[in-house]
């Protein structure tokens, strides 16, 4: 079965970094554009970051470009989201996600938490 296994959110100061991992198992990873969405208390879960299925295609929430970078290891099954310059408002639980034969599947999340 598809599992999503994120990790590496915390709790960090404005203009910190951070890097998300997820680790992906039960499908054929180098098949699919993974993604990155982000859910913010109160507010609805949203996009931050897609790649295509070779990295040569990537998209950015315009909140976030400059500052994020996506990135995938298809030979480890993983994709990171390096997160620079980070503000209060990127304060979210963070989500890995992937679309396999019209089904959506989700990590747990992990929990990233920008503040002084």
């Amino acid at each position: 079965q598809v599992q999503l296994v994120e990790s590496g959110g915390g709790l960090v100061q404005p203009g910190g970094s951070l890097r998300l991992s997820c680790a992906a198992s039960g499908f054929t990873f180098s098949r699919y554009t993974m993604a990155w969405y982000r859910q913010a208390p109160g507010k609805e879960r949203e996009l931050v970051a897609s790649i295509s299925r070779s990295g040569g295609s990537i998209n950015y929430a315009d909140s976030v470009k400059g500052r994020f970078t996506i990135s995938r290891d298809n030979a480890k099954n993983t994709v990171a989201l390096q997160m620079n310059g980070l503000k209060p408002e990127d304060t979210a639980v963070y989500y890995c996600y992937v679309l396999v034969l019209a089904r959506g599947y989700w990590g747990q999340g992990t929990q990233v938490t920008v503040s002084s």
